[in-house]
């Protein structure tokens, strides 16, 4: 089953779960190859979220730890794509290809090539977020921030530094709003 589908499928188990909360997103994660989660977001009347992980027969995970992971890699994917390049990949592979048009630098090449590359493994919505996923984002930046300066530091590695506090801060709400026990 294609991911859009099995989102759609978990969506509607998820909503069952949620006793009148308004199901607000679905993320899915496979922290470990072939152990795939779902969290899921809700939202009450008041605007107070609530979260629950859902497994692929749409039972909820009660296993901490197997919820956390879920969590941990869903954000870290998240953080890499948003921190992946600050701007409209289609308009930087526009302006280097005009670029090697009018001045034909050395080294445009491997620039578009570079872009190009991070443009497809960051692709369109929605993903899985997975370890290899995180890792493929991360070679396809460093891989263009070299190409177009290769002297400089790396913001995406900036970035994903202070990513692991994000998933720290993300834990600890989905924990202590989570709609069913942990164990």
């Amino acid at each position: 089953m294609a991911l859009p589908e099995e989102l759609e499928r978990i969506s509607r188990a998820a909503a069952a779960y949620g006793d009148g909360r308004r199901l607000t997103a679905v993320l899915a994660a496979e922290p470990a190859s072939g152990t795939r989660r779902y969290l899921c977001a809700f939202e009450d009347a008041d605007g107070a979220r609530s979260w629950l992980v859902l497994d692929g027969a749409e039972h909820v995970v009660h296993e901490r730890r197997d919820a956390r992971d879920a969590v941990s890699i869903a954000v870290l994917c998240e953080v890499a794509e948003e921190a992946a390049f600050p701007g409209d990949l289609d308009e930087l592979r526009s302006q280097l290809v005009a670029l090697r048009i009018t001045e034909d630098p050395a080294g445009i090449g491997e620039a578009e090539d570079a872009a190009l590359a991070l443009q497809q493994v960051i692709a369109a919505p929605p993903q899985l977020a997975t370890p290899e996923r995180l890792d493929a984002i991360g070679e396809a930046v460093r891989r263009l921030e070299r190409a177009l300066d290769p002297t400089a530091g790396s913001p995406f590695t900036t970035a994903m530094r202070s990513a692991v506090e994000v998933a720290d801060a993300l834990w600890a709400d989905v924990e202590s709003s989570y709609l069913a026990p942990l164990q």
